[in-house]
């Protein structure tokens, strides 16, 4: 953009009053301040454009620039003072914008298109999944052929035109002399160190104080309305730095009470058990104004045992997965951050290391690659004796290009029949990956009335499909199951509902293609809901769950076998008591008494939400001071060296 300007008859007047070529401008001072200001216009620009891409529009745009709070203009002092350093360091003036430009239009623009799909914008933890977006880059191609066309040719046309406008900018913009140079670098370097106080958001800064800006890490995307884009993926970059809860300590871990918490015992008969999260399932007749037939799930609705309130939409299964196994919670994690590949880096007590304690086979089933979520990894950390993917799985039939939840199933009946030892199974599906794509399916079963156009009427086809095809696959597992000798518990829920774009919008379901994180009870739940199955082939459905949180899946799963256990149904039982969700934004009591941002009123925190809290910190970050309290099965493996 600035060669082109260069190349222009104004842009030439105006680099030669920079340079001193023309008389009026041969002052050093009036050339230094024709430099800043021309840069300033530069940051002006960039920040303006940031906004418009990432808040898809020029809402709050003018608002955020003139905010009394000063967002916009420390933005703006912030780039100029960094492109005046670039300059120094590169000894061209202006020839930082070529830098600085693409550094924070390119993340914007991925932002934009990451909101399409997510409810969330850009965060710098993004980019330690991008081998995941890299893999699922065939179906997003196949989903949308032209917009993957344009977006190459875009990539390709920009590349090529940055390269040159480098060439034209090294040969043509105005040189900076070494003691121009060192006089900026020696006035802006430090500036810019100070700015970077204000990354750090869990400490205080003297600057981040007088220029009024205020990082929102409780509520993400305030925080990126309020501060800018760019402020705020500042102020998500420490986010693998995990603080300490007020008042953490040994004195507070020690405080938490053991007692009632139920000794160590388990059923005479130990039950197999299958634990099943399926990808993206939902029940798509909640959608308005739309008539399905025959019912896409009657299986699973016949054994439903309630609902799990997803924290995630549209994606980021992992997390999702993380509270399941593990009984903890991201709410007490930065928002944004993915445990499974920021903060596992060790053993950690998991479902998988309580059955190992019992004597149980413990395996984990994916049939997708072990890398994607750190999956190879973080199984290992948690204890699993075996995690089979697609690498090492035999040949599964596929639905578009997933592996189908049927040929999923048959392999854990087929493993399952070669055990002569209780077995925890935990699966993983994929057929219900998206995006869906027209004509997935050889043939869609499920008639759709309703007043949709033909491309929402494809998409929601396809998805209802696969629906159907893992009603049918839970029916078969668990027709199997029935004719078991020994006790078969599977668990089944939705890891979060499917990204349907604008399905959810022209049913009049949601107001927008994502859901929304902060709202009423009513909203949030409608939201976040997925299915829930707890069935045994001997005792049936476990009935009259509610809408639990994935943390609190432990406690039912092993309440439902007739396990206790000091953590999973001593600790998490009292949480399950008194609360069924546990979100960033608010806690949710039984009665459904919503408890708004209470990350906010730390000096009104329930005591068993701060325990619950301390017990999460120092298991993952502290010195698992309480782990032999609250997990004896994982200290006696972990002492065995198993």
């Amino acid at each position: 953009m600035i060669a082109l300007v260069m190349r222009s008859a104004a842009a030439t007047r105006v680099a030669s009053l920079s340079t001193g070529v023309r008389g009026s401008a041969r002052s050093p001072a009036i050339r230094t301040a024709l430099a800043i200001s021309l840069s300033a216009l530069i940051a002006v620009f960039a920040t303006v454009a940031v906004e418009i891409i990432a808040r898809d529009g020029l809402a709050d745009v003018g608002e955020f620039l003139t905010s009394p709070a000063r967002p916009g203009i420390t933005t703006v002092a912030m780039l100029t003072v960094l492109m005046l350093s670039l300059d120094a360091a590169l000894g061209r003036r202006f020839i930082s914008a070529l830098i600085v430009l693409p550094l924070v239009v390119v993340p914007a623009i991925v932002s934009n298109q990451k909101q399409h799909y997510l409810s969330d914008p850009l965060y710098p933890s993004d980019v330690l999944f991008g081998r995941q977006i890299m893999e699922l880059l065939p179906v997003m191609v196949r989903d949308r052929p032209w917009t993957a066309v344009a977006m190459l040719v875009g990539i390709t046309l920009s590349v090529a035109a940055i390269a040159a406008l480098w060439h034209f900018a090294w040969r043509h913009f105005p040189r900076l002399s070494k003691t121009t140079r060192l006089r900026h670098l020696c006035i802006g370097l430090p500036v810019v160190a100070a700015f970077g106080t204000l990354m750090d958001y869990s400490k205080y800064s003297y600057i981040r104080d007088r220029l009024q800006v205020v990082p929102m890490m409780w509520d993400q995307k305030e925080n990126y309305r309020s501060n800018g884009f760019i402020l705020a993926f500042i102020f998500n970059i420490p986010m693998a730095d995990v603080a300490a809860p007020a008042g953490f300590g040994a004195q507070a871990l020690d405080a938490i009470p053991g007692r009632n918490y139920g000794y160590l015992s388990g059923p005479r008969e130990k039950p197999d058990v299958i634990m099943l999260m399926s990808e993206s399932f939902w029940d798509p007749t909640r959608l308005r104004n739309i008539i399905m037939s025959p019912d896409p799930m009657p299986n699973i609705r016949a054994a439903q045992s309630g609902y799990v309130f997803s924290p995630e939409f549209g994606g980021m299964t992992a997390n999702v997965e993380f509270e399941a196994l593990t009984g903890f919670s991201n709410a007490f994690l930065p928002y944004g951050s993915i445990p499974y590949q920021q903060y596992i880096r060790g053993n950690l007590p998991s479902l998988a290391t309580f059955f190992r304690g019992e004597g149980y086979a413990a395996r984990s089933l994916h049939p997708f690659s072990g890398w994607f979520w750190n999956r190879n990894e973080v199984y290992k950390d948690f204890g699993f004796e075996q995690f089979r993917s697609e690498e090492t799985l035999p040949p599964m039939q596929k639905r578009g290009i997933f592996a189908s939840d049927e040929s999923l199933m048959k392999e854990i009946m087929n493993e399952a029949d070669g055990l002569d030892r209780p077995f925890f199974f935990f699966g993983v599906t994929l057929q219900g990956h998206g995006p869906y794509e027209p004509n997935r399916y050889a043939h869609n079963s499920i008639d759709i009335q309703g007043n949709l156009n033909d491309a929402d009427r494809a998409t929601l086809a396809t998805y209802t499909q696969g629906i159907k095809e893992a009603d049918d696959s839970l029916k078969m597992l668990m027709d199997w199951a029935k004719k078991r000798d020994r006790e078969t518990i599977i668990v089944l829920w939705g890891d979060h509902l499917p990204p349907l774009g604008n399905v959810y919008m022209a049913t009049g379901y949601m107001p927008d293609q994502v859901a929304t994180r902060k709202a009423s009870v009513s909203v949030m739940k409608q939201e976040h809901e997925t299915p829930l199955v707890i069935w045994s082939n001997k005792k049936g459905s476990k009935k009259d769950v509610g809408t639990i949180s994935p943390s609190l899946l432990p406690y039912h799963l092993l309440k439902f076998a007739g396990f206790e256990h000091p953590y999973y149904t001593g600790f998490l039982g009292r949480v399950q008591k008194k609360y069924s969700v546990i979100d960033r934004y608010q806690l949710i009591a039984r009665d459904n008494a919503p408890s708004p941002d209470w990350v906010l009123k730390p000096k009104n925190l329930d005591p068993l939400v701060r325990d619950y809290r301390y017990l999460q910190h120092d298991i993952m970050f502290g010195k698992a001071e309480t782990l032999d309290r609250f997990f004896p099965q994982h200290a006696w493996l972990y002492a065995q060296g198993t």
